[in-house]
């Protein structure tokens, strides 16, 4: 029990206390969300997904995480597909649905908790944090995908209830997240190392505010919220998120073979709650946007209590 609120307290709580101020500071100031959220989407999130890729160092055996996120996807898709069409939803509501899903809150959420998982006990030796690089690694590979396909299929299903197919998608290609992963790539095999230039300080600022910036804006976002308890597609939403997930996500991890800090990095991961952008891009694509700051909301909350025990089990189905 006593590791149960040491989870809790170290490792979920200071998450909270940022959602809780950007929630107290729009109520004080009314903050402009549709801002935001292009900053969010043009400046903060390519250039977190830009420099995690430039300075990581990505091993083959890293592979099976990369595979396993995109079966997660493909099932979560197939899964909230089926429940959609047998709960009759409208095209709207459905790819929100499928949205509020297939999408995890790796950025915000994911990366801020995976690193105070690691850096805290029983992952300290000596004063040092020996697992923390490998669970920062896997942590990348997924959020990479997570943000690559929900700034790319994510709007596409959210455009698409409001805007051609063809609008949709030139809509994808303003996003300039899915511009930041090649680019990564094809720089870090230049022979000019970008550490070294004056551009290399801004991007780090802008990598760096990511996470407190959507924090805060998921605050702001659900400060905005007028919430309906009566909504059923809101708790269904969140039973699969939290509940059903992550045990697809065991099946993966053990059919890959994935094991120790890398199997419990990739269970949390598929833990975490929905993803802010389903949000933000609902806003962006004004798509069922309160069913969407609903799902956020709802399935954060709940996550206070889902992740302390995803995070307690995962040391214990895969011990270091």
């Amino acid at each position: 029990m006593a590791i149960f609120f040491y989870i809790l307290t170290h490792n979920i709580v200071p998450i909270f206390l940022l959602i809780i101020l950007g929630f107290l500071l729009n109520r004080k100031f009314d903050i402009h969300i549709y801002s935001l959220s292009k900053l969010l989407f043009y400046l903060f999130v390519p250039a977190f997904i830009f420099v995690n890729l430039y300075t990581a160092t990505l091993q083959l055996n890293l592979f099976n995480v990369l595979l396993c996120g995109i079966f997660m996807l493909l099932v979560n898709d197939w899964i909230s597909r089926g429940i959609a069409k047998i709960c009759g939803y409208d095209i709207g509501l459905t790819n929100a649905f499928k949205n509020s899903i297939m999408f995890n809150n790796s950025g915000n959420i994911g990366i801020s908790l995976i690193t105070l998982v690691f850096t805290s006990s029983p992952f300290v030796l000596e004063g040092k944090t020996p697992y923390l690089h490998d669970a920062i690694t896997a942590q990348i590979i997924i959020l990479v995908l997570q943000n690559v396909t929900s700034n790319t299929i994510g709007f596409f299903n959210a455009g698409k209830a409001t805007m051609s197919t063809r609008k949709s998608l030139a809509q994808i290609f303003t996003m300039p997240s899915i511009y930041a992963v090649p680019l990564a790539f094809i720089l870090k095999s230049a022979p000019i190392d970008l550490t070294a230039t004056t551009i290399w300080p801004a991007l780090e600022y802008l990598k760096n505010g990511l996470v407190p910036m959507s924090l805060l804006t998921l605050g702001i976002q659900l400060s905005k919220t007028c919430f309906d308890f009566k909504r059923k597609e809101v708790y269904l939403s969140v039973f699969i998120k939290l509940i059903i997930s992550p045990l697809i996500a065991l099946v993966f991890i053990h059919l890959l073979g994935l094991s120790g800090v890398i199997a419990q990095t990739v269970f949390i991961a598929h833990a975490v709650p929905t993803a802010v952008n389903t949000a933000l891009i609902a806003v962006e694509c004004d798509n069922n946007q309160n069913f969407a700051a609903q799902a956020v909301m709802m399935s954060t909350i709940a996550s206070a209590a889902t992740l302390t025990l995803a995070i307690y089990a995962a040391r214990i189905i895969f011990p270091v």
